[in-house]
């Protein structure tokens, strides 16, 4: 049950005049209104049962101490019973007792569920938007890796291991395992074939898995069935056996990734929008490892327009070049910093030019092109084809330039096929040569 804050001062309060103003703790609370997180949180506590609980700011309050000068839950408690700035943050008289710090846990993990992190931050970045402190019209937008805090294993290993958690679970849970599981699990090393050995320890597991889940359920043997049904999810992705699904029993949502084409890493990808001047993070998304960059740009743009910000400037990297990320951008009428991705427009532009009111493309030669036509390749890529003017062709001593020899000969026109967004990525290639 809520309480109402107490907000009468006691004659101990005088000693927080010590504190100076430009002390970090009050600029903060001067600049953010931080009793939203209540208001946020109040329908996941009862208004009449139960014993007053600590409001949610307070126990906010503390988390904000702890991260700021890197404390623990024992010790931000300990630090704040002693210390007038900690304090007067947190709006209690010096005298009154602070909650246990197994409350903070408590808090963060059946509290804090209820609300998401994208609603402090829109909430956090919507105030300093209204007061003036935060000014920037320009945002960037990139992503980060954070390795897993655990090894990455091979699907032969990760398979060995939940067999060996099967039948611990199994084992204790029951007493003994049955005669008919084989318990020698198979030497997947010194199998030199790695296509084997993962055939190998898969027939194998999933023998005995049979075997188990005959006579286990979820009443007598609670772990054991929890684990053969996370066993089964596991080995029932094609990804796994072709390692790029589970790697690790003990992080199963982490994930191998890439920093570069040479350069791999095992765990999760952060992707956040922050504004380029104070460098405030306006919204944020945690994916796996193989998170693609930019898959999420649209909710994230979408968190940080709900902050209010008034984006003139969207700045990103190549990875970032898409036609539905340009689109966005556009619709809010903010101007793109990305640079052109080799990879989405691959037009030699020493070459060839577009103008977009006729949609014609020109050769360095004066050639330009006469006719279009769509076509659809069986993988389902869609292209444009343009053709040139074929007595040009016949005629340009650079022919074989642009032709094989066996095309020359026949006397061939050139044709330039592109993507369908060429056209306009070519204009959007020109704005990015500009200073």
């Amino acid at each position: 049950m809520l309480k109402e804050k107490d907000n009468q001062l006691s004659i101990y309060s005088i000693l927080y005049n010590k504190i100076p103003e430009n002390h970090t703790l009050k600029l903060i609370n001067s600049a953010i209104d931080l009793s939203f997180v209540t208001k946020l949180l109040e329908g996941s506590y009862s208004k009449t049962l139960g014993r007053p609980a600590k409001e949610p700011e307070l126990l906010i309050r503390i988390l904000i101490i702890k991260h700021l000068y890197n404390l623990s839950d024992v010790n931000v408690i300990e630090d704040a019973s002693l210390n007038l700035a900690y304090m007067w943050f947190l709006g209690i008289n010096p005298e009154q007792d602070l909650p246990d710090s197994s409350l903070l846990a408590k808090f963060r993990v059946h509290r804090l569920q209820d609300i998401t992190l994208d609603e402090i931050i829109i909430e956090v970045v919507r105030q300093c938007v209204e007061k003036g402190i935060l000014k920037d019209t320009a945002i960037s937008i990139d992503a980060t890796h954070t390795a897993a805090n655990t090894f990455k294993a091979t699907p032969e290993r990760v398979m060995q291991r939940l067999a060996n958690k099967l039948f611990k679970f199994y084992e204790k849970e029951y007493g003994e395992l049955p005669e008919n599981i084989n318990q020698i699990i198979p030497e997947y090393k010194q199998i030199p074939d790695h296509k084997e050995a993962k055939k190998v320890m898969k027939d194998y597991l999933e023998t005995e898995m049979e075997k188990l889940e005959k006579i286990t359920t979820v009443k007598d043997q609670p772990k054991t069935f929890r684990l053969l049904e996370n066993a089964r999810e596991i080995l029932s992705d094609p990804k796994f056996i072709e390692q790029r699904g589970v790697r690790s029993i003990i992080d199963q949502e982490a994930r191998v990734g890439h920093k570069s084409r040479t350069e791999h890493f095992f765990g999760y990808k952060t992707e956040f929008i922050m504004t380029t001047e104070e460098r405030i993070i306006t919204a944020v998304t945690v994916g796996n490892g193989a998170y693609v960059d930019g898959t999420d740009f649209e909710r994230l743009m979408d968190l940080t327009e709900r902050a209010g910000l008034d984006i003139k400037e969207v700045y990103g990297d190549k990875a970032y070049f898409r036609r539905v990320i340009l689109d966005r951008i556009k619709e809010i009428e903010a101007k793109p910093f990305i640079p052109v991705s080799e990879t989405a427009y691959r037009i030699d532009e020493e070459k060839f030019s577009y103008n977009k009111d006729s949609d014609e493309w020109f050769y360095n030669n004066g050639n330009s092109t006469i006719s279009k036509k769509y076509k659809k390749h069986k993988s389902g890529k869609e292209t444009y084809k343009y053709y040139f003017e074929k007595e040009i062709c016949r005629n340009c001593d650079k022919i074989s330039e642009c032709m094989s020899e066996k095309m020359s000969g026949r006397a061939i026109a050139r044709v330039l096929e592109v993507g369908l967004n060429a056209p306009e990525y070519y204009s959007y290639s020109q704005e990015q040569k500009t200073e």
